[in-house]
């Protein structure tokens, strides 16, 4: 509705950093570019698969959920710099997402158009090669996938690995007693 400038929203590290300029920290994820085809091809990606994450693997877990999305934001704010990303970084979120849900849902078949058949993991991978044949620039993607590795790699793969080997922390990824109140899923303690 160009009520607000995106050159005011995107991600500058110098602006948040050494200008005050915090509120880019968050507006960054929420500008995916005027309306089009990639706009939709976004939009579509990022509710289907945050609504799929919340509704399965999150199901009454919304602290759970919440740390996963300030986790994404965290990361993907701390890698951007690096690789010199002065941009909208909302896509690489959507990846984040597309590809835990991917992984939890290792089974579930997919299909392009009918003509292109895969499971649910190759799904950012699908994503990646169709940004690419849009000519859009896939840092940002590439970023969201890596990011979302290492969720997965912290939620998923560590817990068993801690187990197994007897290590004191079990969950690297626990959302902590404040995060549980301000979402509601705070259980009362146990007293002896």
């Amino acid at each position: 509705m160009d009520l607000i400038s995106p050159y005011s929203l995107y991600f500058n590290f110098d602006l948040i950093f050494f200008e005050g300029q915090v509120w880019r920290l968050f507006s960054s994820f929420m500008f995916f570019g005027l309306f089009s085809v990639d706009f939709l091809f976004h939009m579509y990606f990022l509710v289907r698969y945050c609504r799929l994450l919340e509704e399965g693997d999150f199901r009454g877990r919304t602290s759970n959920f919440v740390l996963m999305l300030f986790f994404g934001i965290f990361v993907i704010a701390m890698v951007a710099p690096l690789v010199q990303v002065h941009n909208f970084l909302g896509s690489a979120l959507t990846f984040m997402m597309t590809y835990v849900w991917g992984r939890r849902n290792e089974d579930v078949k997919m299909s392009v158009f009918g003509l292109i058949t895969f499971t649910a993991p190759y799904l950012p991978w699908v994503m990646l090669s169709f940004s690419l044949l849009f000519g859009n620039p896939v840092s940002m993607d590439v970023i969201g996938i890596f990011v979302g590795h290492i969720y997965y790699y912290l939620e998923y793969i560590y817990p068993v690995i801690a187990d197994i080997r007897g290590w004191k922390l079990k969950r690297i990824m626990e959302p902590p007693r404040a995060l549980h109140w301000l979402c509601g899923t705070l259980e009362p303690q146990q007293h002896n």
